[in-house]
């Protein structure tokens, strides 16, 4: 029988493996910039995007991330990769979305080709 500091420490080299196997790749976050007032003209796709996480943020509940990120217009999509931003997508002056779905994962996938 095994004794329980060697499973101990199997798991825990185990979990430090996994740790820094995450963090060999590059994190992206896609963040989903809107007002509530404005929910006609959320992007909608943007739960269909893969191999990245997906954040929402009303800018008038809160305005310190609105004014932090230089949001003027929304929806505004921006995504992030190890907290920096790398791309933004803008709605136009009807507020509505042009950039398409494949517009974003297409920029996701250049992004996660630039780890290997």
């Amino acid at each position: 029988m095994k004794s329980p500091h060697r499973v101990f420490g199997t798991y825990l080299l185990i979990l430090l493996f996994l740790l820094l196997a995450n963090k060999s790749y590059g994190q992206i976050v896609v963040t989903h910039f809107n007002a509530e007032w404005n929910e006609p003209n959320k992007v909608k796709f943007i739960g269909d995007l893969t191999d990245c996480e997906i954040v929402y943020v009303d800018i008038a509940a809160s305005p310190k991330l609105q004014a932090k990120h230089e949001i003027i217009v929304v929806p505004t999509v921006v995504i992030f990769k190890d907290g920096e931003e790398v791309k933004r997508f803008q709605a136009d002056i009807s507020f509505a979305m042009k950039a398409t779905r494949e517009d974003m994962q297409t920029e996701i996938d250049e992004l996660l080709m630039e780890d290997f």
